[in-house]
């Protein structure tokens, strides 16, 4: 028998393997580290299920051999939704009109993942537990009614805990208000800009193709749900997750958070003959700053501009990955002359770049990140302090949570509409690596960051955890949230 995470002496016989269905949201922001999370269950025993579309599967990195023979990769076929573009199954592929299109077909998912699941129990293959990704809402419903307990992945408790939900006469939060449309009419907290606060609004309205909000389809997921499953862990944002449980109204199970194996398809000693990892080994050590704003969510080209010049006037050299703005031609991406001044300064890609590869490099000094949960693990794991851009949704929170910590900077913005200037850019720059008392601060900071991130005995043991909790709770009938 494979042996499997759980308590247990010597003297007795290992608990059977659990069997785990996965069902990530279609981003690779979230596909990715949840298939760390199912080759460290493999690891450790256990047979996953790892749920997606066909295409989205195909470009998942390799797993570790010792796992890849229980981990199953289950093609879902996405749905056809007119307008949505041929072979658009990730959100990196598609903006604007298509995203919405996106969800729409995602929502289709559904009856694709019920047949699955008739035909695991068919076989006496039914799973223990379904862990649902947060939009996932399709997954937890066909949970309940097959009374498989389910456990809605989450992927911070800064997000949650920055909520302000609806209260009860004695201001105690009711359970999953979070999530529900009267959440999105609160008032905006002190500390939170008002750009960022009318972008989650956004949240609450429903979406003209599908006629369901991004937020309605959360609340789905946490109400059909026996257990919320947050990436991340109590030494990274502990104040956050004392208050968590109360705002979801369900247990809260910290996974830890789940960095790259080092020997995985994303460590850092592969990709080393990259053209940037080449360009990297020409500069000076500590000397660059990385600069990556996610996958998702381009700037407009407006503000790639000001991004652009206030890299120029730090003067510091940079490795940007730029992500191209649609509907911009290739000409108009960057100022007029900027990469010709800049060619002994630094280097833009708009392509794929290998991100752990660079930031395990001794050039790197700085990164200047989105704050999205992926970027910010993998940016600590080699301990560079921050400059920090945050856009959409958790990456504010994170940002506040990460300057409390004082591991670096946000870049100013405009309090209305988010904007900001390239000044603003280049002195926060200059403020994070150039500025030797500041540069300090922060770098001892992130030092101490790293600690937490790169402690796998730590994020090991958080797994066990998780494991042990999933063995916990009842597997029958009455284990099961009644359908809703």
């Amino acid at each position: 028998m494979d042996a499997a995470a759980g308590s247990g002496s010597s003297s007795s016989p290992s608990p059977s393997p659990l069997r785990i269905v996965l069902c990530p949201w279609l981003a690779f922001g979230h596909m990715l580290p949840y298939l760390e999370l199912a080759e460290r269950l493999a690891l450790r025993g256990h047979r996953v299920s790892f749920v997606s579309t066909p295409r989205n599967l195909a470009r998942l990195p390799s797993l570790r051999p010792a796992a890849a023979a229980r981990v199953e990769l289950v093609a879902l076929p996405l749905p056809h939704v007119d307008g949505l573009p041929d072979g658009a199954e990730s959100t990196n592929s598609v903006s604007g009109v298509a995203l919405e299109l996106l969800w729409k077909a995602f929502d289709g998912l559904g009856a694709p993942f019920k047949e699955f699941l008739l035909a695991a129990e068919e076989l006496g293959e039914r799973p223990d537990w379904i862990l649902a990704d947060t939009f996932n809402h399709w997954a937890a419903t066909v949970a309940g009614k097959h009374k498989v307990p389910c456990a809605m992945l989450l992927p911070t408790a800064a997000l949650i805990a920055s909520w302000t939900p609806r209260t009860t006469g004695q201001s105690v939060p009711v359970p999953g208000s979070v999530f529900e449309e009267s959440a999105g009419e609160a008032e905006r907290p002190a500390n939170e800009p008002r750009y960022e606060w009318e972008r989650r609004a956004r949240l609450y309205a429903k979406l003209p193709s599908s006629g369901m909000s991004i937020a309605e389809r959360c609340a789905l997921t946490l109400r059909n749900c026996t257990i919320t499953a947050m990436r991340s862990c109590v030494e990274w944002e502990g104040e956050a997750f004392k208050i968590a449980p109360a705002l979801l109204g369900k247990p809260v199970v910290p996974l830890g958070l789940l960095p790259p194996s080092p020997d995985s398809g994303r460590g850092a000693s592969v990709n080393r003959e990259h053209a940037t990892v080449q360009w990297l080994d020409a500069q000076p050590a500590r000397s660059v700053v990385y600069v990556a704003l996610g996958s998702e969510v381009p700037l407009p080209v407006e503000q790639v501009h000001e991004l652009a010049l206030g890299l120029e006037l730090a003067g510091a050299r940079f490795l940007w990955a730029l992500r191209k703005p649609s509907g911009v031609s290739d000409g108009d991406i960057l100022p007029p002359g900027f990469q010709d001044r800049t060619s002994n300064q630094g280097l833009v890609t708009m392509g794929w770049v290998p991100q752990i590869s660079i930031l395990s490099h001794a050039a790197v000094g700085a990164f200047l990140t989105h704050c999205g949960r992926n970027s910010l693990t993998e940016g600590f794991l080699f301990g560079h302090p921050l400059i920090m851009l945050p856009i959409v949704v958790d990456q504010g929170p994170n940002a506040r949570l990460m300057e409390r910590k004082k591991v670096g900077l946000q870049i100013p913005r405009d309090e209305d509409n988010g904007s900001f200037g390239h000044h603003d850019v280049a002195n926060t720059i200059r403020a994070v690596m150039l500025e030797k008392e500041k540069r300090q601060i922060f770098a001892t900071n992130a030092r101490r960051m790293q600690e937490i991130v790169a402690d796998q005995e730590l994020h090991d043991r958080y797994v066990d955890e998780f494991v042990q909790q999933l063995r916990s709770y009842a597997t029958d009938a009455s284990s099961a949230p009644v359908e809703i």
